[in-house]
C-alpha cells in the first residue's frame, strides 16, 4: 500500500511540474534589454494571472509598473501592454524553466529582449 501512495504521489507531483513548465502562470525575476539601441539593460519582477481566455500581466521595472494583456498557450504568449502613455507589444516562448521573448514600443524600429525567470 505505501509504494501505491508513493507512485501516486510521484505522478502527481510530476503533473503539478510538468503544468507549470508549459504554462505561463507564475512570478519571474525579468531581465532584458532596451531596444534603443544604446546597449541599456533592465531588471526587476513580472506576474502572469489567468483572466478566463487571456493572461494579465504585470512587470515591475525600476519603480514603473506595466500592465498587460496577453494570449497564448503552452507554445507562446503574446502581450500587449501599457504604462503611462508608453504602449508595446511582446511576444515570448517557454524556454527552460521561463520564458523568452522579444519587445518594442508602439511606433518602434527596433526590439529589446526580455527573459522571465521563474521563481
Amino acid at each position: 500500500m505505501r509504494k501505491l501512495f508513493a507512485v501516486v504521489g510521484a505522478l502527481v507531483l510530476f503533473g503539478v511540474t510538468a503544468a507549470q513548465a508549459t504554462e505561463p502562470v507564475g512570478s519571474y525575476s525579468d531581465v532584458g534589454t532596451d531596444p534603443s539601441g544604446k546597449g541599456g539593460t533592465y531588471s526587476g519582477t513580472v506576474t502572469v494571472e489567468k483572466t478566463g481566455q487571456t493572461y494579465k500581466v504585470v512587470w515591475v521595472i525600476g519603480g514603473t509598473r506595466y500592465i498587460g494583456t496577453g494570449i497564448g498557450n503552452k507554445d507562446f504568449l503574446a502581450v500587449s501592454y501599457i504604462s503611462n502613455n508608453q504602449t508595446g507589444l511582446a511576444l515570448y516562448a517557454p524556454d527552460g524553466d521561463g520564458w523568452t521573448g522579444v519587445w518594442t514600443y508602439i511606433g518602434g524600429t527596433a526590439m529589446g529582449t526580455d527573459r522571465w525567470t521563474r521563481k
